[in-house]
């Protein structure tokens, strides 16, 4: 069945610095997705506690706090149907030597450490994340990608 969801993806401070955003964004357009959000920030020392806050005391979350904070993110709001699980796919597993042929981890990322994007795991991560880094009223749902138009045409789903 379809479902339609919102789920948060950030091209990490590597994708930014090599240059990665247009390739990355356009992925994700490119299979009907809908950016509702996005922005280009620096991680506060708040939005990295309370993005990684499910592994803090953990002996890497200081890497990974270094890490999200080294340089600028994009961080997005990306709309679609199953837009959790399809996004995941087009992401790849978080480490790039296991993720399948095609993905962006595997296309663009060598180690796992620096793997290039992140992608929310569930529908409640996603809405926890889109509200780490956005406001409601950043987020713009006002219009249909051709995508959407046809398949709510389409009497069958």
């Amino acid at each position: 069945m379809l479902t339609e969801e919102r789920t948060f993806v950030a091209i990490k401070p590597d994708g930014v610095q090599r240059g990665l955003i247009g390739d990355i964004i356009t992925r994700f357009e490119r299979k009907g997705f809908k950016i509702l959000a996005m922005k280009l920030l620096n991680v506060s020392d708040k939005q990295a506690a309370e993005h990684y806050a499910e592994h803090e005391g953990k002996p890497f979350y200081p890497r990974l706090v270094k890490y999200i904070q080294s340089g600028p993110i994009v961080a997005m709001v990306i709309k679609g149907y199953n837009a959790v699980e399809s996004v995941r796919h087009i992401v790849g597993a978080t480490s790039p030597l296991k993720a399948d042929v095609g993905t962006i981890r595997a296309d663009f990322a060598q180690v796992m450490e620096y793997n290039v994007i992140h992608a929310s795991d569930c529908v409640e991560s996603a809405e926890r994340e889109i509200s780490i880094y956005f406001d409601e009223k950043e987020i713009f749902d006002t219009w249909k990608t051709k995508t959407e138009e046809l398949i709510e045409e389409d009497e069958l789903l």
